[in-house]
């Protein structure tokens, strides 16, 4: 940062010589042109002075030459920046100041070192170049065209890559042409020069982009100075003349004035100039001939270039550029082709598609530029359609799919031309879209129900058919295939007035649109559930006047599904609808007595059945459990001793959800007999019979022992071991009788003889009992009787018989029960 130090804070520094160099200050690079480097003081009282800067490394402009002033008896010297200066410290952070300080015939050197030192929030827009009023310089109005008016980019922004540029307008005719900065950040005046710009003053707002995104803003204004006194110029004066073409020849267009003494004026180009002329003494420039652009229309525009110059130094002159405009005198409003647009288009027309393009002339002013604008009155406001110079195009999307959203479309198109006074031309427009049929009809798919028992003509339901095209749900219903039992409704509902089309062209109907229009769907034929239950239905919906071509129309379709159903249109039916039957009733538990079988033959499908007893169950002793009827013993009134007879009516109804519920009845008639000790069967299974002196088949199973197999492998070989080790007990046996017969000892011998007999006897008893015989003789010793169960002597009387009882009316003897089938038969007479 500089040093900014008042005359009082440097009475401080005060040296007596300068022997004290060399000084090391630091500085900011913010810092701008004129800010005080470094000030110091010496003494000098017999001669004046003098502070010289000899020469700075590295070489550079930026510095001014120390200045000296008197303060006292004390002077102090300063030195500063120029205008010039830009202090980088990235480009350059050290320069080096050689001072020179003369007082007399003394002469001292010594060196300054100025460091400059990086400012993060420098900015290179900052001093008077960022202030408001921005800096100023000042340039001569004979400088050099493209001659360098000051230093814009500063050193070290090029490593930044620094962009300059001028972004403030720089419009003829004050400006006299573009000012431009290069690369290297030189301002450059204008090409054309500045001669005749004395007293103007040019503001030019600079942008400056440097860094990452960094930016700033400066104001830099160029003021022109005129030449010394001694020169000839121009007041100022303005360089672009309008006049109209109906000015008389002789008429005064503009006077020019030029700065000197005996000025004099004259026209350098055109020469010969065929219209205008200038005076030479006044500098008036008039018209020499009819200026009327129909007939000379080289008159419209015409440049003059004027000198002028001291009559008594001719030498000094200066020149003045003239531009004269000619703008006709408007008589005819501008004629245009087509003088009316009528169109028609499609809606689908693409955005952006040319409808029309206009020509328009002026003939007052042939080949002016004319100016063309786009009026809407129906609908108000800007719609579908956009005007680009002369061009008439699609602007936006033509839907006509909402009521109202087009159809037509009324403007105008206004022309007007330059001329004073203002004459316009405007040409109608009437554009009318035609509806195109663009989408394909959809309908809902649907399920309907429908009673088996429905009449004809009964309606199941509306197919309802909609269309994206306008106008809205214009359908024809129709059924593709299927089924001939239903038919739907072409067209159905309320008939309003609409528009529609007759050979191309738009007319008023009054039976075109219907709304809504609903496929009705009705039943032709009758209906059976057990035939068909379900069917499909593909209806077609086809749109129809929704498009200026008559034949071209669009379909869909969707399925409909009826279900048929189920109404209870048959009575079931019993097998056999009558039984009788005789039932032995044990006391104590339950007994099945039959069951009822029912079934509806033209339904064989339902199964469901609800049963109850309805008649001749008065004291309930019979239930049902399902189909299956059942006498309960175990509750109710004390049993009979005499047989008795129960006839019921069973009520056999259909149970689901079919309506109504329809019914029969069986009858079936119980004989009850009481049980007693005689009586063998617990459990009876009755079926019909038609005569009650038929005897009535009961059928008993009783459970017995079938081994498997192997078990019988196994016992047969077991035997059979047993009897040869009873064969060999036996042989050693006899072979020890026969050694003991051989003894002479008759009293052993008899007793041995008796053993032997008992044996004999006792072996042959046990041999026999296996073979199950049935002994004829009652004096056998060695018979046996069948076991039953009872222990008995074999001395017992032969004629004594076992006998096994199974019931009260059938004896069987214990072999014939043993050798009979598992099932025993028996015949039971009521």
């Amino acid at each position: 940062m500089a040093l900014l130090r008042p005359p009082a804070l440097l009475l401080a520094l005060v040296v007596s010589e300068l022997h004290c160099l060399p000084w090391f200050i630091n500085v900011s690079e913010s810092q701008g042109p004129g800010t005080t480097i470094h000030s110091f003081s010496f003494n000098c009282t017999a001669h004046m002075p003098m502070l010289e800067l000899v020469h700075v490394q590295p070489p550079t402009t930026f510095f001014n030459q120390p200045s000296l002033s008197r303060w006292q008896k004390i002077y102090v010297g300063t030195v500063t920046l120029n205008s010039l200066a830009r202090l980088d410290a990235l480009a350059v952070n050290h320069y080096e100041l050689q001072l020179r300080f003369t007082c007399g015939n003394n002469v001292t050197e010594g060196p300054l070192y100025v460091d400059v030192y990086r400012d993060p929030g420098y900015s290179p827009c900052s001093g008077r170049f960022a202030s408001p009023a921005g800096e100023i310089i000042q340039v001569r109005e004979t400088v050099t065209p493209g001659a360098q008016l000051y230093t814009l980019l500063l050193p070290g922004l090029e490593l930044q890559h620094a962009q300059i540029s001028i972004n403030s307008a720089q419009d003829p005719p004050y400006f006299p042409g573009p000012f431009s900065i290069n690369g290297q950040g030189w301002l450059l005046a204008p090409s054309q020069g500045l001669k005749g710009q004395a007293g103007k003053v040019f503001q030019l707002q600079i942008l400056v982009t440097f860094g990452q995104n960094r930016s700033c803003h400066g104001m830099l204004k160029v003021k022109v100075l005129p030449v010394p006194s001694s020169q000839i110029s121009f007041l100022g004066q303005a360089r672009n003349i309008t006049i109209l073409d109906d000015l008389a020849p002789g008429s005064q267009v503009v006077q020019v004035r030029a700065r000197g003494f005996d000025v004099r004026y004259e026209i350098l180009s055109p020469v010969p100039c065929p219209l205008f002329s200038i005076g030479r003494g006044d500098g008036v420039v008039r018209t020499t001939a009819p200026l009327e652009l129909a007939q000379a229309w080289g008159a419209a525009v015409t440049r003059l270039q004027v000198k002028a110059y001291e009559r008594l130094r001719p030498w000094a002159s200066v020149d003045l550029d003239l531009t004269v405009n000619v703008r006709s005198v408007n008589r005819w409003p501008p004629r245009c082709l087509p003088a009316m647009l009528v169109t028609e288009i499609p809606e689908t027309t693409p955005v952006g598609t040319v409808l029309n393009t206009f020509t328009c002339t002026d003939p007052d002013s042939p080949g002016s530029t004319l100016n063309y604008e786009l009026r809407f009155h129906s609908p108000p406001g800007p719609a579908s359609l956009c005007l680009r110079g002369r061009a008439l195009e699609v602007n936006a999307t033509l839907d006509c799919d909402t009521p109202g959203a087009c159809f037509q479309h009324a403007a105008s198109i206004l022309v007007l031309d330059g001329g004073q006074p203002l004459m316009t031309t405007e040409v109608p427009v009437l554009v009318m879209v035609i509806p195109v049929n663009e989408f394909s009809p959809a309908c809902v798919p649907h399920t309907f129900r429908i009673r088996e028992d429905a009449g004809p003509h009964t309606l199941l339901g509306s197919v309802v058919g909609t269309d994206k095209d306008y106008p809205h749900n214009s359908i024809e219903y129709d059924i593709s295939g299927g089924p001939t039992a239903f038919s739907v409704d072409r067209l159905s509902g309320t008939p309003t007035p609409g528009l529609g089309w007759k050979g191309g062209t738009r007319v008023d109907c009054k039976l075109r649109l219907w709304a809504p229009l609903l496929g009705e769907i009705h039943l032709l034929g009758s209906l059976d559930y057990e035939l068909q239950t379900l069917y499909r239905l593909t209806v077609l919906v086809t749109d129809q006047s929704q498009d200026q071509d008559p034949t071209n129309r669009r379909s869909g379709s969707c399925t409909i599904t009826i279900e048929v159903e189920d109404v209870n249109d048959h009575a079931p039916e019993c097998q056999p609808p009558f039984q009788e039957l005789t039932i032995y009733a044990p006391l104590g538990r339950s007994v099945e007595v039959t069951k009822v079988s029912c079934w509806v033959p033209q339904e064989p499908q339902r199964l469901v059945f609800s049963y109850s007893i309805v008649g001749g169950n008065s004291q309930s002793r019979f239930s049902l459990q399902g189909p299956i009827l059942v006498l309960n013993n175990m509750l109710g009134p004390p049993w009979p001793e005499q047989p008795h007879t129960h006839e019921l009516l069973i009520r056999v109804a259909d149970a689901g959800r079919s309506i109504p519920h329809l019914s029969a009845t069986a009858t079936v008639i119980v004989h009850l007999v009481p049980w007693s000790t005689s009586t063998a069967a617990t459990r009876t299974r009755s079926a019909a019979v038609t005569s009650v002196t038929t005897p009535l088949l009961v059928t008993d199973t009783e459970a017995f022992w079938q081994p498997e197999p192997w078990f019988v492998v196994v016992l047969t070989v077991t035997s059979a071991l047993f009897l040869l080790a009873l064969g060999w007990l036996f042989s050693r046996l006899f072979q020890g009788l026969a050694q003991m017969l051989q003894t002479p000892r008759k009293p052993a011998q008899a007793l041995l003889l008796n053993s032997i007999q008992g044996t004999e006897e006792s072996i042959e008893g046990f041999m026999e009992a296996p073979r199950m015989e049935m002994p004829q003789t009652p004096s056998s010793a060695m018979s046996l009787q069948l076991f039953d169960g009872r222990a008995q002597d074999s001395r017992e009387s032969p004629s004594s018989q076992t006998t096994l009882h199974l019931g009260p009316l059938s004896l069987f003897s214990p072999s014939q029960h043993l050798l009979s089938p598992p099932g025993n038969h028996y015949l039971l007479f009521p």
